[in-house]
């Protein structure tokens, strides 16, 4: 099969901050996610994989979430969660940015507000059921360019980066990927 596909030229993200920058294929997160992803223990997730995520995110639903302010091709905005996302799926199995695209030139931001923990739980319910893009408190934007102008948790493709303004934006036709032909 794989000698069917075809060459064909795809965007990244590029994030940039006091580490320097960084590609990434899939999403950027900021805030609640990247702090979930920083307190995952390395020992539970070897033994237990995803689970291991929900078992930090369930603990964070006793702590009231971090605000933050995004700027999203020159507005701003003020969240508790932002994905800067070219893939629908999240995590492999939750659909959050069901318009991303690897084969645009562009993100889907979704920004989640509120600092109550339980919105957050409301928010990741309605993402199970394919409801979330409809719900007040939840944006969804596209966006070439978006910088997290908060020192808030920042991550890629599930890797912890740190706590600082990041700088993230779409490098087009950056990576060729081998894909079946009748992928658009």
């Amino acid at each position: 099969m794989l000698a069917t596909f075809e060459p064909r030229l795809v965007s990244v993200g590029r994030i940039s901050g006091s580490f320097g920058s960084r590609y990434f294929l899939l999403m950027a997160g900021a805030g609640l996610d990247a702090n979930i992803v920083y307190e995952v223990s390395a020992g539970l997730k070897n033994a237990a994989g995803k689970l291991a995520y929900w078992a930090s995110g369930l603990l964070r639903f006793f702590k009231r979430v971090e605000q933050l302010e995004v700027g999203v091709d020159g507005q701003v905005h003020r969240c508790g969660f932002a994905l800067i996302s070219r893939v629908r799926n999240y995590g492999g199995d939750l659909e959050i940015a069901s318009g991303a695209s690897l084969h645009g030139n562009h993100f889907e931001v979704v920004l989640f507000e509120g600092s109550n923990p339980l919105r957050y739980a409301w928010y990741m319910l309605n993402v199970a059921a394919k409801r979330v893009q409809r719900l007040r408190g939840v944006r969804v934007l596209s966006a070439h360019q978006v910088q997290v102008l908060t020192a808030a948790a920042v991550q890629i493709d599930g890797e912890y980066l740190g706590r600082q303004p990041v700088s993230i934006e779409i490098v087009p036709g950056a990576l060729q990927l081998l894909l079946p032909p009748k992928t658009r």
